[in-house]
């Protein structure tokens, strides 16, 4: 008699191996080992190092990208797919599912594509497991597989070396600015078969090197010998460079203003090494950082246009970028024409003077962007601009000379150390063959007084007088009863406020480190008195 097999007992056996078949490849994909290579997002003006996982699994062909990715993240699955293929590797015909940790950070930007595609490689065993231990990568991929440069690379870099990568690669086109961060030794590659060939021990990849640094802290024009009269002018633009003072400049059109504020960067003292990598890594957030540009010391002076919006002034969009305020980090922000400016911005920089930074607060982002610079501000009188010129007769009436002053508030001039008046120059004095003390002779006199402060204040954490604290101020700025008693009679013949006050005593103490006086002194009070009453409550300069 012989065996039969009934339909039925076909179908079962089927379904039974259809079951073995699906269990076997879902215990492969258990003991599939998931690749972790580390790239690098930008928020705000810092870096952050983003993990990327990625898994292959048997379903149907589809790229997965989880990790809160923004449009640019998402659409690196193409990117990837025909830069693999361009060299020579097959893109895997399976489900693949990339994890961008940590997932509460949105990511932006294409600079995930390079360490997307080792890792996609590296599950599909293209690339050996050991070389993705330790592996930082960062660079946006072209269908071809060349590498292209991103925005923010050195603050990148910088994070993926504070995580403990011994080798991170970035883009050839920002290898002067990753070069900066020497202590990282970051790699450059041009193209993804570079990249791969490096990892299969095939070849080795330059290390990123930085063109000379240029000490060029005088670079700007121009040279104080170059303005002709206003003493008193130049003379507050001495102090506030060697106590990092703001200054509000108040005169009539043609008086020099501009000129005035446009010669304070040249007698700054250069940044120091670690104060230029800052500013490199800002500029380098903001995408101005110029390709080949080497560690430049000079301080940033930024001059934004009074139509600037509060975004373009202190930061924003999505994703957040630093505005002027934090390019003029470490250096100066020139506001030319005040009072044109939106008055919502201008309030908003209330708090950023007194703190040194900007948070721009989001539903799901907080973002903080370093803000200390030198406040260096210009106003005319009036709308008309002749006000007490003593050269034309001004045609504002009393209600346009209020409104004009009303568009400055109180509490944002009170944060405002020094307030000059700036006098038109007479001819003879503009047509005079004799030069006034150069840039260099007065930047000499903020160094050695900036020196002093440094001796005194290091041990507090500070670094210029601006910075005392209220509480600090009376031991630091060790003024004499005489010239305590002059700041006394000041307070209560000007109305002045505590913080206007206070802020006297630390431009008094700048003027006695310019002297090289260990106490402040009658004299320095009184001077520091006299660069500050004449615009703030609308008095005549002089001391009581």
């Amino acid at each position: 008699m012989e065996n039969s097999t009934s339909p039925d007992d076909e179908l079962d056996e089927r379904a039974l191996a259809a079951v073995l078949e699906a269990e076997s490849a879902h215990e492969d994909e258990a003991n599939v080992r998931v690749p972790r290579v580390l790239g690098g997002a930008l928020v705000g003006v810092d870096g952050v190092p983003v993990e990327v996982e990625v898994r292959i699994s048997s379903q149907l062909p589809r790229v997965d990208i989880v990790g809160l990715p923004e449009a640019a993240v998402r659409e690196s699955a193409a990117r990837v797919r025909a830069a693999i293929a361009a060299v020579g590797h097959r893109f895997p015909n399976r489900r693949l599912t990339v994890n961008l940790a940590p997932a509460s950070l949105r990511k932006s930007g294409a600079g995930l594509d390079l360490p997307i595609a080792i890792g996609i490689l590296a599950a599909a065993a293209a690339v050996p497991w050991e070389a993705t231990r330790g592996l930082g990568l960062i660079g946006e991929l072209a269908l071809d597989g060349r590498i292209r440069p991103v925005r923010g690379a050195l603050a990148q870099v910088l994070a993926l070396a504070r995580t403990g990568c011994t080798r991170i690669v970035a883009p050839a086109e920002n290898a002067a600015e990753v070069a900066l961060a020497s202590e990282a030794k970051p790699r450059i590659a041009e193209s993804l078969a570079d990249v791969l060939a490096w990892l299969h021990g095939a070849r080795e990849l330059s290390a990123a090197e930085a063109p000379p640094a240029r000490e060029d802290a005088n670079r700007y024009e121009p040279d104080l010998a170059m303005i002709r009269g206003q003493a008193h002018a130049k003379r507050a633009l001495e102090v506030a460079a060697a106590g990092a003072h703001g200054l509000l400049l108040r005169g009539a059109p043609g008086a020099g203003k501009t000129l005035l504020a446009r010669a304070l960067p040249g007698i700054l003292p250069p940044l120091r090494i670690d104060e230029a990598l800052e500013v490199a890594r800002i500029r380098s957030a903001a995408g101005m950082l110029e390709p080949g540009a080497s560690l430049a010391f000079a301080r940033p002076f930024r001059a934004p246009h009074h139509s600037a919006s509060r975004a373009g002034l202190l930061g924003g969009g999505s994703p957040p970028q630093p505005g002027e305020a934090t390019l003029a980090h470490r250096g100066v922000l020139f506001l030319d024409e005040l009072p044109e400016f939106e008055r919502r911005c201008l309030e908003a920089l209330r708090q950023v003077l007194e703190e040194g930074v900007i948070v721009l607060a989001r539903a799901q982002l907080r973002v903080a962007l370093p803000a200390r610079f030198l406040l260096i501000a210009a106003c005319n009188p009036c709308e008309c601009g002749w006000h007490k010129s003593g050269v034309r007769d001004c045609r504002c009436d009393d209600d346009q000379l209020a409104r004009y002053a009303s568009r400055l508030s109180g509490p944002l001039l009170d944060r405002i150390d020094l307030h000059v008046p700036v006098r038109p120059v007479p001819f003879r004095e503009l047509d005079s063959p004799v030069r006034g003390e150069t840039s260099a002779a007065v930047r000499e006199r903020v160094l050695r007084a900036r020196e002093r402060q440094a001796r005194r204040l290091a041990p507090r954490g500070l670094a210029t007088n601006s910075e005392i604290p209220p509480s600090a101020l009376h031991d630091v700025a060790a003024a004499t009863p005489d010239a305590r008693a002059l700041l006394g009679r000041a307070v209560d013949r000007f109305g002045l406020s505590a913080r206007a006050a206070h802020r006297v005593l630390r431009v008094a103490r700048t003027i006695a480190d310019l002297a090289g006086d260990a106490r402040v002194g009658p004299t320095a009070m009184a001077e520091a008195i006299g660069l500050r009453d004449s615009a703030a409550e609308g008095a005549e300069t002089g001391a009581p």
